[in-house]
């Protein structure tokens, strides 16, 4: 369930980059997302670090990272995460968001963007 879960929101990330992201430069890696080719759910320990350090003042919510989904190189790295999420109350539901983050060279780390991922597949009629 879980590779198929990945597997899925990776297919999302791509769609969600865009043909821009994807442009042809000079150095073919640079600059381009780079999907997890391995087990996406054996995240490196430089990268659990990175997150660490990016998300250690969010405060309401715990993250918990699922897959690293991909990565992009860049003065640095960002990083494409997929994670658990839980509301700090209690009986909160359990959700999924995709984290993106950037590891800059000097080892400091920043948050970049959460995007809920929602499961419906169809639109609610109101």
């Amino acid at each position: 369930m879980k590779k198929l879960l990945c597997l899925v929101l990776a297919g999302l990330l791509v769609l969600s980059l865009g043909v821009s992201a994807l442009a042809e430069a000079s150095d073919p890696l640079l600059g381009r997302w780079i999907p997890t080719e391995d087990d996406s759910t054996q995240i490196p320990e430089e990268v659990l670090t990175a997150f660490t350090k990016a998300t250690e003042e969010l405060t309401g919510c715990d993250y918990m990272p699922v897959a690293l989904l991909a990565t992009q190189l860049v003065a640095g790295t960002n990083y494409c995460l997929l994670c658990q999420t839980r509301l700090v109350t209690p009986e909160a539901p359990v959700g999924y968001a995709l984290v993106y983050l950037y590891a800059a060279l000097d080892g400091s780390a920043s948050l970049l963007k959460v995007q809920e991922v929602d499961f419906c597949a169809f639109e609610t009629l109101d």
